[in-house]
């Protein structure tokens, strides 16, 4: 009995500390982090001739959540989609549709002193992604998030490229 208690009291004391233990700053952005986000512009840029211009639309739609547990979704689609005609879609719909489609989910880890974000990728909406890990550098201003893609192929275009989200928190109404 004198045992248990012990153990309780010593894993009152040590628990907080365990806890507390990230640095100050890291808790910080970890917590600045979590929560839903919405896109507000995906904006791609041609390494090394710096043309710009929106990968999926001017005005593409999407969410991105990080969550306490470590996880994160991502679902981002394309200006214009449009609705199938009929209540199943013909090959030419569902084809357009999943070409203006972007999804995954996994895990994040976050490295506050290198201002990076990894998405380690276990399902994604055309497998091409499954365990991969993609690095991001962010930036958090007030309620937005802008998260860059290190240079690499769009895979889209075929071309190398660095690709910019900017994203804000998403408020409930």
């Amino acid at each position: 009995m004198k045992r248990t208690i012990l153990l309780i009291i010593l894993a009152a004391l040590i628990l907080p500390c365990r806890a507390s233990s990230l640095p100050d700053g890291a808790a910080s952005v970890q917590q600045q982090f979590l929560g839903t986000w919405k896109l507000l512009t995906y904006i791609r840029e041609e390494v090394p001739s710096g043309a710009r211009s929106d990968v999926m639309g001017p005005h593409p739609s999407g969410y991105i959540n990080y969550g306490r547990d470590g996880r994160m979704m991502v679902i981002i689609t394309g200006s214009d989609r449009k609705k199938p005609a009929g209540s199943v879609a013909t090959p030419e719909e569902a084809q357009a549709l999943l070409r203006s489609l972007l999804a995954y989910a996994g895990t994040y880890t976050l490295d506050p002193a290198a201002k990076t974000v990894t998405h380690h990728v276990e399902i994604s909406w055309d497998q091409s992604r499954n365990g991969e890990s993609h690095v991001r550098t962010y930036t958090l201003e007030g309620d937005h998030l802008t998260l860059t893609t290190e240079p690499s192929t769009d895979p889209a275009s075929g071309k190398k490229t660095v690709r910019t989200l900017l994203w804000e928190r998403y408020k409930s109404e």
